[in-house]
């Protein structure tokens, strides 16, 4: 029978010793070499992706399984352990905890070396940038994002495995994409969000059930600015006493008292008015085609996102989706079926690539059979 545990993230303060990062690295260098070897480098990024197999390639490099360092450490120890092999295995790996800043320059950096042009070099950079502006705008669950690795091949195969914190109870939440994958970036992008638990209505504007209140957002900042501009200013000075419900054809005025919004967090946003009347009449001027081009706007940030939200389901009708799209970080279910059954399937392609990887790898059998416990050990 398989035993199975939960996997949390309280946030880790400190440094990681020398010993353990050495180590960690010297682990991950020869794993990874071993599976891009045996799979190919694509598939190692599709599995850097899974933020299960993540956990659990962390586990096995040796770190511990419940703490937010996992994230930043085995991460920052794959970058260093492949330092000066990069050509060799063709991955490039950028930003990290204290370099996230420093990513684009870091992708540029290696797109001149790979000698890519420059639109495909701003491309990728692009693509590094809307991801960080996705996690915190488009998917507002109070989690402030503090880490950003941007992971790429030659082929121009990428990922992106940025982390987020929340100090109030001290966890912190991972967002993992995977280019080939990814059909819209204002749409479900995903291949993976893993948390400790989750979060009451935050604000999903990723989920399909948005995309109506996300298209009356673009034509309220594109088309009717002056309107949405005098809705946002009667939402601000009436939150707590809005004009009594009244239905028209494709309008509704919602009330904030003893109906379904009550409890809607307008009750407590407070907006600064000038602001965003300059944010908006930018973004009326560029006149941006989608959402995804509104969200790249300079200045367009999450609060400029939730009121366009607001307007357009408070005074149109149009709610986004509230549901939050982190899975919990159990691996891979329980025993008595909760939080769901054992994804057997799940299971046994983390032990087949883990162990393959372990096997081939150039380390000690000693070294070898500890990886393995570890690995087996977090996913049972």
């Amino acid at each position: 029978m398989f035993k199975v545990g939960v996997a949390t993230f309280p946030l880790d303060y400190g440094k990681c010793p020398f010993w353990l990062f050495e180590r960690m690295k010297r682990f991950s260098r020869a794993i990874t070499i071993a599976i891009i070897e045996e799979y190919g480098k694509e598939e190692f990024l599709k599995r850097l992706a899974d933020p299960i197999w993540f956990q659990s390639f962390g586990c096995a490099i040796g770190f511990d399984y419940n703490s937010s360092g996992l994230t930043t450490i085995t991460l920052g120890a794959l970058k260093e352990a492949l330092r000066g092999l990069e050509s060799d295995v063709e991955i490039f790996i950028c930003g990290g905890k204290k370099n996230s800043r420093k990513t684009p320059d870091e992708i540029r950096e290696w797109g001149s070396f790979l000698g890519w042009d420059e639109e495909k070099i701003e491309k990728m950079v692009y693509n590094s940038k809307i991801s960080a502006k996705v996690d915190s705008a488009l998917l507002q669950d109070g989690y402030q994002l503090y880490h950003h690795n941007f992971i790429f091949s030659k082929s121009g195969d990428w990922i992106v495995i940025q982390q987020g914190m929340q100090p109030e109870n001290k966890t912190a939440r991972r967002y993992h994409w995977l280019s080939f994958k990814i059909k819209s970036f204002t749409k479900e992008p995903h291949s993976g969000i893993i948390s400790q638990f989750k979060v009451k209505r935050p604000l999903n504007l990723l989920a399909k059930e948005s995309e109506k209140n996300k298209k009356i957002c673009l034509e309220l900042a594109t088309k009717e600015p002056k309107t949405f501009l005098k809705d946002i200013k009667i939402i601000s000075e009436k939150s707590s006493h809005l004009i009594k419900q009244k239905r028209f054809p494709f309008f509704v005025e919602m009330e904030m008292k003893d109906v379904e919004f009550y409890h809607h967090p307008v009750e407590k946003e407070k907006f600064d008015l000038k602001r965003l009347k300059r944010i908006i009449e930018k973004i009326h001027f560029f006149n941006p085609k989608n959402f995804e081009q509104l969200l790249m706007i300079e200045g367009v940030g999450p609060k400029t996102i939730r009121a366009l939200t607001l307007v357009s389901e408070l005074i149109y009708g149009a709610p986004p989706s509230y549901e939050d799209p982190a899975r919990y970080s159990f691996c891979v279910g329980g025993k008595d079926k909760t939080p769901y059954p054992i994804d057997k399937k799940t299971y046994d392609e983390i032990l087949e690539v883990m162990e393959k990887g372990i096997e081939k790898a150039k380390i000690s059998n000693k070294e070898k059979e500890k990886a393995k416990r570890r690995l087996y050990g977090e996913i049972r």
